[in-house]
């Protein structure tokens, strides 16, 4: 897309765009990229305190900032004349696909503060539990879809309902999705394990998680074989022709549906929601946004934390899973962190190392739930510390005893067998972590499920270096 002025997401904005008629579509629109770790992100929800202090959002290379240019014009059109509404931010596409960002610095406040609000009638809802309740209700009565629908395990199939929705949504005369959609990522740019093939699947070097998407992927499948057969009327076949295109349906649901509980009116409930511009946001463990629902005018609120400080060019970020491992964040959203504080290394050994001496080493503090790190403590703060540290902090095996301090010569040899143990783990894999960078360097076009695939077992990779030298600066704190 050639380059163009920087386009504001306010009133004035999108009065003008309305007024001088800019139109046009990008050429490559992908799912967002996590700024956290280097990933590509997918969107969902969450409204958690963010717990990690440490994890501040990062400062981007000036080459991915170069190559960041305001979003298609229509993008904003779409919506605004819709009554969607945003201040003070932009939404700017790379190679990497769309991200929201500040346009202008914000001061922290006690309050949390608005900066986008997107109307009830834009979005798709479902509502958890039967009877199915629609907001907005855009099935006529007595279409096939519903009974479709109606189909599912209410327990478990709320991704395939949202599907229904969605695909039914493409079909409607004038609906905003057919508008919206032409901004989703297409089937080759989903990094979605649904979509993923078996070579994909085998290059996780995770048979657990490979055995999961391979249940995952049958399932959406059988579904559409049972509900798009031979015999279905016309108006049903239409929605998804061949199968891939309703497990692209999935896929999109599982990573852009955010859960929340809405009220309309008397009526109280939770609900499954794709909420357009929204679901651009991208994910940070430590992120600066939330979700909130507003009953009196049936809006979705994306609010920034109160006590937030914002700098110009920052990017707007919300978590996505908070407190969950990442292989779980690839089942749902088709990426890994290197640095996701949450995720874990199996030991299997005896070692123990004592846990309030490495908290100290490294200036952590809290609970096991909302460990931090706690920079006051220092007048130089520790670079070494992220994500990844405070993982080890919770999976390492540990004893406690305040009252007794910790012997050298037993710290000294836990350090030891659990070094060794980690490279016992890096050694059942294949490949080193290097030849994994190796390989992403060199394969530019590849597709995106195989790519978030490499990068997860990299990230594994990463997480249990990382943990390795953790104990080496902790034996030389402690012990020397």
């Amino acid at each position: 897309m050639a380059s163009s002025p920087s386009y504001h997401l306010t009133h004035c904005f999108f009065i003008s765009q309305l007024k001088i008629g800019l139109s046009g579509r990008p050429g490559c629109v992908l799912s967002s990229k996590s700024r956290n770790n280097g990933v590509r992100g997918i969107k969902a929800s969450s409204v958690a305190t963010p717990p990690f202090p440490l994890l501040q959002p990062p400062q981007l290379e000036e080459s991915s900032i170069s190559q960041l240019e305001p979003a298609d014009p229509d993008f904003y059109k779409i919506g605004y004349v819709r009554s969607m509404r945003a201040y003070g931010v932009e939404f700017k596409e790379g190679p990497d696909g769309f991200g929201v960002y500040a346009s202008k610095d914000v001061e922290p406040l006690r309050r949390a503060r608005l900066i986008m609000e997107i109307p009830l009638e834009l979005m798709l809802t479902i509502s958890k539990k039967t009877p199915w309740m629609f907001f907005p209700d855009i099935i006529p009565v007595g279409h096939p879809i519903f009974d479709i629908i109606n189909s599912t395990d209410p327990e478990t199939d709320w991704d395939l309902r949202l599907a229904c929705l969605l695909l039914f949504a493409f079909d409607c005369k004038e609906n905003f999705w057919q508008l919206y959609g032409d901004f989703l990522p297409s089937e080759d740019e989903c990094t979605s394990l649904l979509l993923a093939t078996e070579e994909d699947l085998m290059e996780l070097q995770d048979q657990n998680l490979a055995s999961i998407m391979r249940k995952q992927q049958r399932r959406a499948l059988e579904f559409w074989e049972k509900n798009w057969h031979s015999g279905a009327p016309l108006k049903i076949k239409r929605l998804a022709r061949d199968p891939e295109r309703f497990i692209w349906a999935v896929s999109i649901a599982q990573s852009r549906c955010i859960n929340m509980q809405m009220r309309v009116g008397a009526l109280v409930q939770d609900a499954n929601m794709l909420v357009p511009y929204a679901d651009m946001l991208n994910h940070s463990f430590e992120p600066n946004c939330f979700f909130h629902w507003r009953f009196k005018d049936r809006m979705v609120e994306v609010m920034i934390n109160a006590g937030q400080q914002i700098k110009k060019g920052e990017e707007m970020t919300v978590n996505y899973m908070n407190g969950q491992k990442n292989d779980l964040l690839m089942q749902r959203y088709g990426f890994s962190s290197s640095v996701n504080p949450w995720d874990v290394i199996q030991f299997s050994g005896n070692a123990r190392i004592h846990l309030d001496s490495f908290l100290s080493v490294f200036n952590i503090t809290g609970l096991p739930e909302e460990y931090y790190y706690n920079d006051e403590l220092t007048s130089k703060p520790d670079s070494f510390v992220d994500g990844a540290v405070i993982a080890a902090a919770r999976t390492l095996p540990t004893w406690s005893d305040r009252d007794m301090p910790p012997l050298p010569s037993i710290e000294r040899k836990a350090v030891k067998e659990l070094q060794e143990e980690c490279q016992q783990i890096l050694a059942g894999f294949p490949m080193t972590s290097e030849e994994d960078q190796q390989l992403l360097d060199t394969m530019p076009e590849a597709r995106r499920p195989l790519e978030a695939a490499i990068k997860y077992r990299l990230h594994r990779k990463k997480l249990v270096e990382k943990v390795m030298q953790a104990l080496d600066i902790y034996q030389e704190r402690l012990l020397f």
